[in-house]
């Protein structure tokens, strides 16, 4: 439930400026604007946009996946639509006290239900929480799981032959990072977080109201199951702090426009030593002068002179990573497609697509006197052969 107590919490929508029915291309335009506006690199020493800029990321993130989409505008759907609806209005903050609900027609609190204000329990906590008779800490909580980080988007620009070929290249991400001076613990150098005492660890504690049994976050250590006594300094006990970091991308061959590429653990960092999430790079790859791809084949125009198609020729043909030699067949006609194996984009299964190269009569803007009484006489001996290229036109 801790995805789900978070988007009931945050308008994602409101966050990119988008309508909730918007397009994929809309909500990935909004979120380029926005993140080139807030860059923590842009907007040195602001916190606020830093932590919009953390807003605007999380949001892309669950908008820009299909299914992670789907599920969000699901969830926030069936509290909007009066089955828990907030005396506060929907969206907003489900995080706890103060605040009253409806259900089948009568009021509750939920801070009476769970005791009093503030802490970390909210409406997902109700529900995994709620009814647990049997009190202990058998159960296991989400609150008291490591905090997994947000995954990452960045772009990146490649040249065609880069792309085929493959290549590394340096990013530059600003993003939570594990605390170096922690190492992402939230402790001072030297201490450790100590197991809670109230919860013994597992970040609820219980109580009884009436006939019922409940379980709520811990409030003394918000749930996590562990104590920091000495924070670390430079993070505040969060273990995390946000940095700008250089990563060495290695970008695999016949990557395309387009494509993400993962890279596990790069994202932001998670919470007191928990799991990082992920980053992924979006790629987009500038047009090549000659080349264009057909999935792992090149495809290449190739200038040709009459003379090479009558008579036949060996070519050279530029690759990617060079010049390969092209015989032409003699009487080969205008617009044939020949077919080089293995000189194309290389497969991740190993080997290459082919390259295909198409032949094009170039025909020259102007001609000596000598070239020009030449093609008058080629002229005359075709005609006197009886060639006629158009005899079937008009039967």
């Amino acid at each position: 439930m801790a995805p789900q107590r978070e988007w009931l919490e945050h308008d994602f929508y409101k966050d990119l400026g988008v309508a909730s029915d918007a397009s994929a291309e809309e909500i990935k335009k909004a979120y380029r604007k926005l993140a080139r506006e807030l860059h923590p690199d842009a907007n040195p020493g602001d916190p606020e946009a830093e932590e919009r800029f953390k807003r605007v990321s999380e949001a892309h993130s669950v908008l820009s996946d299909p299914e992670k989409r789907k599920e969000y505008d699901e969830t926030r759907a069936m509290f909007a639509g009066g089955r828990f609806r907030g005396g506060n209005g929907f969206p907003g903050g489900f995080g706890g006290g103060g605040t009253t609900y409806t259900t089948g027609g009568a009021d509750f609190d939920l801070g009476d239900l769970f005791g009093g204000t503030g802490g970390s329990g909210g409406i997902g906590d109700l529900f995994e929480g709620l009814f647990n008779r049997g009190g202990g800490t058998q159960r296991t909580s989400t609150a008291s799981r490591p905090r997994r980080g947000k995954d990452l988007e960045t772009e990146t620009t490649l040249s065609f032959k880069d792309a085929a070929l493959g290549t590394t290249v340096p990013l530059r991400v600003t993003s939570p990072s594990p605390c170096t001076t922690c190492h992402g613990s939230g402790a001072k150098p030297g201490t450790s977080p100590r197991v809670c005492p109230r919860c013994n660890g597992s970040g609820f504690v219980s109580r009884n109201q009436g006939a019922f049994g409940f379980s709520e976050p811990c409030q003394d250590c918000q749930g996590t199951g562990s104590r920091i006594d000495d924070p670390c300094t430079d993070c505040s006990g969060t273990g995390v702090k946000v940095r700008a970091r250089t990563i060495n991308v290695r970008i695999p061959a016949g990557v395309e426009d387009g494509q993400r590429i993962r890279l596990a653990g790069q994202g932001e960092a998670g919470r007191r030593g928990a799991p990082s999430g992920d980053l992924y790079v979006v790629v987009h790859v500038t047009p090549h002068k000659y080349f264009t791809r057909s999935g792992n084949d090149l495809r290449v125009t190739l200038p040709v002179r009459f003379s090479e198609l009558v008579l036949g020729a060996t070519v050279s043909v530029p690759t990617l990573d060079g010049s390969v030699g092209v015989k032409i067949p003699p009487h080969t006609t205008d617009g044939r497609t020949l077919r080089v194996r293995g000189r194309g984009v290389p497969k991740r299964s190993g080997g290459a697509g082919d390259l295909l190269v198409t032949l094009k009569v170039a025909v020259p803007d102007k001609l000596d006197e000598a070239a020009l009484e030449a093609m008058r006489a080629y002229d005359k001996a075709e005609r006197e052969s009886g060639f006629d290229p158009r005899a079937d036109w008009g039967r």
